[in-house]
């Protein structure tokens, strides 16, 4: 659970005044990585010892999974039977990046409950876009989705997820000036900062890239990947507009255009296999949850830099989550590109027939 420490870590940067960026702790030298607004909210984990906190965090996260089947369940139109919620979240904790996520004790559900309710709220909700505005605050990578409400012409979601977003950024500059200064003229632009993008942690395109290339630095290939990807991606959420497909193609553009995006940010699993499973498209849903069980990023050597030197034949192995992004972005494409289905309208034979059974009482 060493991201949980880094939390606590960040907290107590808070509540004892040091500098907040410039601790690592764990083993593996974490820093904080998060905006100031975040440091704050954590100021609480401080107030627990660590195997409590620990404890915590395991029982919160499966609380919060629960939750995300209940809000995949009405985010995709399904029943959420206390039975079938028991059911999916016990099968939900195989998934690998929900493992992960408790393994890490991440806060990556608990984000994904915050953007995917507020933006299943009805559009006349008040307040609606708030919440999303918060989670952007804590971690800046769902403030994808206030774009994504801008370009599907709720501009009043967005503008409110704007807001809400930049008052985190004006309470953390409040509470921790120099903190706020080093992070956003600084920090920010790290990405070294957060980890090795070549590891096969990082399942975004630039991890891939890295990889498939043998370099630490894909440069111009992943960028111009990047922005392709985005593009499209955005285009077909604006396609897609308020329904559920549009939010969950906005998910896995931001995932896979993220310069890090490591395998327990693919939370998002969750809600996409509510809704394959919604759409009737059971062997998609199938496969797609084969790719997130199957955890083969684990299975190809990752000792060192031994991610650089795969072969050919390990590189969908070492990289299942950006290829099955990709897959899904194209199916996307061609579920916009296909004709609609005609729509037969009734001959007067059909209509009079109609008439006369309703008259007779037959219907």
């Amino acid at each position: 659970m060493a991201d949980t420490l880094v939390y606590r870590a960040e907290g107590a940067a808070v509540a004892n005044g040091t500098d907040l960026y410039g601790f690592t702790v764990t083993q593996w030298q974490l820093p904080a990585t998060y905006p100031p607004f975040a440091a704050i909210l954590f100021v609480p984990t401080t107030w627990l010892p660590v195997p409590a906190l620990k404890v915590v965090f395991v029982v919160g996260n499966l609380v919060l999974l629960a939750l995300l089947v209940r809000l995949s369940c009405r985010f995709a139109g399904l029943p959420a039977r206390p039975p079938l919620v028991i059911a999916a979240v016990a099968a939900g904790l195989w998934l690998e990046p929900v493992f992960q996520t408790l393994l890490f004790g991440q806060i990556n559900l608990a984000l994904v409950c915050l953007v995917l309710w507020d933006l299943s709220r009805d559009e006349e909700a008040i307040g609606k876009g708030f919440a999303l505005g918060v989670a952007a605050g804590v971690k800046l990578t769902p403030a994808v989705f206030i774009l994504y409400l801008l370009i599907t012409g709720r501009v009043r979601a967005g503008l409110t997820a704007l807001a809400s977003f930049t008052a985190t950024v004006l309470l953390g500059a409040l509470v921790l000036p120099h903190a706020s200064v080093d992070f956003w003229t600084r920090r920010i632009f790290e990405t070294a900062r957060v980890g090795k993008a070549w590891i096969v942690d990082n399942q975004s395109l630039q991890g891939l890239f890295a990889r498939v290339l043998h370099t630490p630095e894909p440069g111009a290939v992943w960028a111009v990947a990047a922005a392709l990807t985005a593009v499209a991606g955005l285009w077909l959420a604006r396609r897609a507009a308020s329904g559920a497909r549009g939010v969950l193609v906005t998910a896995l553009t931001a995932l896979l255009v993220s310069p890090i995006s490591w395998s327990h940010h693919w939370v998002w699993c969750v809600p996409l296999l509510a809704v394959l499973i919604a759409e009737g498209r059971r062997r998609t849903a199938a496969a797609v949850a084969a790719v997130f069980l199957a955890r083969t990023l684990w299975l190809v050597p990752h000792q060192g830099a031994a991610d650089l030197q795969l072969p050919w034949w390990q590189q969908a192995f070492a990289s299942p989550y950006p290829l099955l992004g990709l897959a899904l972005l194209a199916l996307a494409v061609r579920h916009e590109q296909a004709p609609p289905e005609p729509v037969l309208m009734p001959g007067p034979r059909v209509t009079a027939a109609k008439e006369l059974s309703t008259r007779t009482g037959a219907l």
